[in-house]
């Protein structure tokens, strides 16, 4: 599926970035990408110098020809700009959802002009499908906070704040 979708971007002159958490997976990725697009992309990972990731990013953010770059989320985190990108695929989760807000956020930036796609992929019936459940109940607790539309605790139901005070999932 990620395959199909990064032909489908770059056919279409589009640019995406990749993120993993894994730097196995991430040599994978780029091995892979390459079999399947004919040009192996940029991988940024704690590995890389400063020097050579200034030199990838500037490549993306320049070159019409260099459209997919692959990135550790950890290594990805903080200080890049990559706004040439109109795609963002998160390949595996991470279980913070800030770290991957914050990896997303690597396209949202100042000089960013046009719209941006985010796709976070998840495998049906395994610890991912868990880690997302998990993480979507986080956001909608988080979203319980003084923010617009302002719901409160005591605006729950019942029943919503049985489920909410639960340790148990559903």
């Amino acid at each position: 599926m990620l395959l199909d979708l990064l032909r489908e971007l770059t056919e279409s002159g589009q640019k995406a970035i990749v993120f993993t958490q894994f730097r196995e997976m991430g040599e994978l990725l780029v091995s892979w990408i390459g079999e399947r697009l004919g040009t192996e992309p940029d991988f940024i990972h704690g590995g890389v110098s400063v020097k050579k990731r200034q030199e990838m990013v500037d490549r993306f953010q320049n070159d019409p020809e260099d459209r997919v770059m692959v990135l550790s989320l950890k290594a990805a985190g903080t200080g890049l700009n990559l706004t040439a990108a109109s795609a963002v695929i998160h390949y595996d989760l991470w279980w913070n959802p800030a770290v991957e807000d914050q990896a997303t956020d690597r396209a949202y930036r100042i000089g960013q002009s046009k719209n941006v796609m985010v796709y976070r992929f998840i495998c049906a019936g395994t610890f991912e499908e868990k880690i997302n459940e998990m993480i979507n109940s986080k956001k909608e607790i988080a979203e319980l906070t003084v923010q617009k539309g302002e719901r409160w605790l005591g605006d729950l139901s019942k029943s919503e704040l049985r489920s909410f005070l639960s340790m148990t999932s559903g």
